[in-house]
């Protein structure tokens, strides 16, 4: 953060670039997805053409959000440079696995899901899926699968390298990532282990599916202790599938957040034109 702070010269004329199209676009609102510049650039340049910020970050700005207890300087970090992508913002929808009070310029809303998503129907499997950010998850994807053989695993991973699908053996598979095929094997799947990614754990629990959460980084970390709390599932510090089979037994799908998701469209509706 305060790098990227002490680079603020080389942003500048990013920021004369944003500022001079806000000014062009004549819209009635500017939208801004968590992007630091945006609101450096309201900081600095002051646009008239008043803004809203969305995403889940936003609610860690909420008092009433629980932090889980982690280094209080990083979780200080993170709050700071949230509260830098909305400076002057009008309001900040902040999306929430459960329904919050609003408070203050804070609206609480429900996440975003894709149609492909909510079209989607959700069935019974048989074997579990999961997505790593690093592909270097892999080694412990491996060696748990050397002691769990008769457990179906797909894997998602992002390796250049490899072919579309690489196939240790008939019961484990690393896939290329692809967005239609990822969403297929979710839909299909027994569980879902994964970073804590908040848009995958939100795809997650609308179709029903236990998760567990191995956070790379801090707000990963934040997200994935928040979405336990709201019943979507455990958190693990490593990729032990033993801890997500164990969980299968007490889950029970969050029938609480599919009836959140269905007010999406008016909240947003109502918030984004008023």
């Amino acid at each position: 953060i305060f790098y990227n702070i002490g680079k603020l010269g080389k942003y500048y004329k990013s920021m004369s670039f944003i500022n001079q199209k806000i000014k062009e676009s004549k819209a009635d609102r500017v939208i801004n997805f968590y992007e630091l510049l945006v609101g450096l650039t309201y900081a600095l340049y002051r646009p008239t053409i008043p803004y809203i910020c969305i995403g889940h970050q936003y609610l860690f700005l909420h008092p009433d959000f629980v932090f889980p207890k982690k280094n209080k300087f990083e979780l200080a970090g993170l709050k700071f440079f949230t509260h830098l992508t909305c400076l002057r913002a009008s309001k900040l929808l902040a999306l929430s696995f459960v329904e919050m009070p609003n408070a203050k310029r804070i609206i609480v809303v429900p996440p975003l899901i894709r149609k492909e998503v909510l079209n989607k129907e959700s069935v019974p499997g048989d074997y579990i899926l999961g997505y790593m950010v690093n592909s270097g998850f892999s080694v412990e994807i491996v060696a748990w699968h050397k002691q769990n053989k008769e457990i179906k695993l797909h894997f998602f991973w992002d390796k250049k390298e490899e072919s579309e699908e690489t196939v240790i053996d008939e019961n484990l598979v690393f896939h290329q990532l692809n967005d239609v095929t990822f969403l297929n094997y979710m839909a299909g799947c027994q569980a879902y282990a994964s970073t804590g990614g908040f848009e995958s754990i939100c795809e997650a629990m609308y179709l029903k599916k236990p998760v567990m959460m191995v956070p790379a980084h801090i707000e990963q970390e934040c997200n994935a202790f928040d979405a336990m709390n709201a019943g979507a599932g455990v958190v693990s510090p490593t990729f032990n599938l033993t801890t997500l089979t164990n969980y299968l037994l007490s889950y029970k799908p969050n029938n609480a957040f599919i009836e959140w998701i269905k007010k999406a469209e008016s909240l947003f509706i109502s918030n984004l034109s008023a």
